[in-house]
């Protein structure tokens, strides 16, 4: 707050560590193309966006609660950047001042079912990571008389990190034909995989038929259910073929991977799109934070693709019924397809934002 106006005319807001790979590619174009001054705050000390240095960029501390809440309330910038849904519908309130606010996609998933009812309404840009993200913005302000908002098609900065890692990650040694090497990669939620107790007994079942198996939680069933992961841990710590990630940010389990087990995680279109290798998907209910998602006739976009990134396992008896054996040649759609700017989101979002910050 204590900086010159032209020293903070764009800052970006990160809610922790996890968030970086979404933005700290497009910091690093925008700085390594113009002389200008970035600035970033985050609600996490460890969050590596802290700790980046150029000469143009400043890193902030926040606590996320009333501190926070005011300095949003009070900020003074022309264009704040976040990867947080829910703007001014709880305690982070629009700026008094005039701030324009840019949302990046976190995940590929739907913006009207994965997300809650309003949850992008009070945006005035959305960067969309595929088509999909534009119709359905499109047809939310439609069905609901909403003021339109400004839509760029900018891609997805983690899908192209994870597509240009794979060209220097070997192909993963296999024990054998039948033994896979598998990543369980699950959504967080009361119906989501491991909440549900599902986990326990996959897990079982994978290692006894002799496969590898990470397990990578995601950070909000670490946050919010450590009490379902840690019997697992207990049962299974020592066991030759099993490894626990509690980090998300290193995406080398992903490339060490043959096939991903996941629910209704954005991760699993990741690992397909990006790496081209298929997903189990275990049939938990749909991931429904919007109880209103049918109002605009659009399928979701997690819903749409499962069915030609992988394979769907029913739920029986209490109980996920694994193939006895594991297909790990399946035609995977191409991610052109589905995401714009594929290979280079970074470079087209930073030329957005400086055109921005040219015209004003």
């Amino acid at each position: 707050m204590q900086l010159p106006r032209s020293q903070r005319r764009l800052v970006f807001y990160s809610e922790g560590r996890n968030y970086w790979p979404n933005l700290g590619g497009l910091i690093r174009e925008l700085l390594s193309k113009a002389d200008i001054p970035v600035c970033y705050i985050s609600s996490d000390a460890d969050d590596p966006g802290i700790h980046f240095k150029h000469d143009g960029y400043r890193s902030f501390v926040i606590d996320a609660g009333h501190i926070r809440n005011w300095l949003f309330e009070n900020i003074d910038t022309d264009y704040l950047i976040m990867t947080m849904p829910d703007l001014h519908q709880f305690q982070v309130k629009r700026s008094r001042n005039p701030v324009h606010y840019i949302y990046v996609q976190h995940a590929l998933m739907s913006l009207h079912m994965a997300y809650r009812h309003g949850a992008f309404d009070h945006y005035d840009t959305i960067f969309c990571a595929g088509p999909h993200h534009a119709a359905e913005i499109r047809a939310l302000e439609k069905k609901y008389h909403l003021p339109p908002k400004t839509i760029f098609e900018h891609g997805y900065s983690r899908l192209d990190t994870l597509i240009e890692s794979a060209t220097t990650q070997a192909p993963p040694a296999r024990p054998s034909l039948s033994n896979k090497r598998l990543i369980l990669a699950p959504t967080w939620g009361d119906q989501a995989t491991i909440e549900s107790g599902l986990a326990a007994t996959l897990i079982d079942q994978l290692l006894e038929q002799g496969h590898q198996l990470t397990l990578r939680p995601h950070p909000q069933t670490i946050q919010l259910n450590q009490k379902r992961i840690d019997p697992i841990l207990k049962k299974h710590r020592h066991h030759p073929n099993f490894v626990y990630e509690g980090n998300v940010i290193s995406q080398q389990s992903l490339h060490e991977s043959e096939m991903m087990i996941s629910d209704w995680s954005g991760v699993a279109l990741e690992y397909a799109l990006g790496l081209a290798k298929p997903v189990l998907f275990v049939d938990t209910p749909k991931k429904v934070n919007n109880p209103h998602y049918q109002d605009i006739g659009l399928e979701p976009f997690e819903a749409a693709i499962r069915h030609r990134i992988g394979r769907v396992m029913e739920i029986q008896n209490g109980g996920v019924v694994v193939p006895q054996t594991l297909d790990t040649t399946l035609t995977i759609d191409d991610a052109s397809d589905h995401v714009y700017n594929l290979g280079h989101a970074d470079q087209a979002g930073a030329d957005y934002l400086l055109q921005l910050l040219k015209a004003g």
